[in-house]
């Protein structure tokens, strides 16, 4: 009889007080305004953002990740500044995990925002989020985070190690099926006249 694996010793996370950091992570990394072309449709308010720029992140994710074999789980922060581009609020890239099945869990902390989900044959939701809200994602959805607050938006998010993700999908289908827009003091959803459906 083989001898057992050693476990991955157990990790005590805890968000920062701010909603701005995982304490007890081991990865890390940041998107700049820089790093976002051709996110948003209005390029020339792109544009002018972009050269009032001061070098900060516009979104970062913290995470832990002790263990990578089978039925490992990653648990992270995900961090989304406030403001807009245009008239579309700052958002995530978005993707689709590479291996399509696995689900993903995320957990209000801080802020407002709407979790966009884009299934591959036709179906969108833009489900609101806000401290104490969790949006269970199931496999084989298109997902983005975008922040309609006025303040910095916080997630809690936990997904199958293995799960990979998959970024050049939106960004070869045009964008998602649906834009996340400033209606009034609130937000709405339009559809996306660039997408062009989702392709292998």
């Amino acid at each position: 009889m083989s001898p057992s694996p050693v476990p991955a010793a157990p990790v005590r996370l805890r968000p920062a007080s701010d909603g701005a950091a995982l304490h007890g992570g081991d990865g890390r990394y940041e998107k700049f305004l820089g790093d976002l072309t051709g996110l948003y449709r209005d390029t020339e308010a792109f544009e002018a953002a972009l050269a009032a720029d001061d070098g900060r992140p516009v979104y970062w994710v913290e995470s832990s990740t002790p263990d990578d074999g089978n039925g490992s789980l990653t648990v992270g922060l995900s961090v989304l500044e406030a403001g807009s581009i245009g008239d579309e609020y700052f958002m995530t890239r978005g993707h689709l995990h590479r291996r399509a099945d696995r689900a993903e869990l995320y957990y209000g902390l801080s802020g407002r925002g709407v979790i966009l989900l884009d299934s591959l044959d036709g179906e969108s939701h833009a489900i609101e989020i806000t401290p104490g809200d969790a949006v269970h994602i199931p496999g084989h959805w298109v997902h983005r985070s975008v922040n309609v607050g006025t303040s910095r938006l916080a997630t809690l998010f936990c997904y199958p190690t293995d799960a990979g993700q998959d970024y050049a999908l939106i960004e070869k289908a045009g964008g998602m099926r649906q834009l996340v827009v400033r209606d009034g003091d609130g937000w709405a959803t339009r559809p996306n006249p660039d997408h062009r459906g989702y392709r292998d």
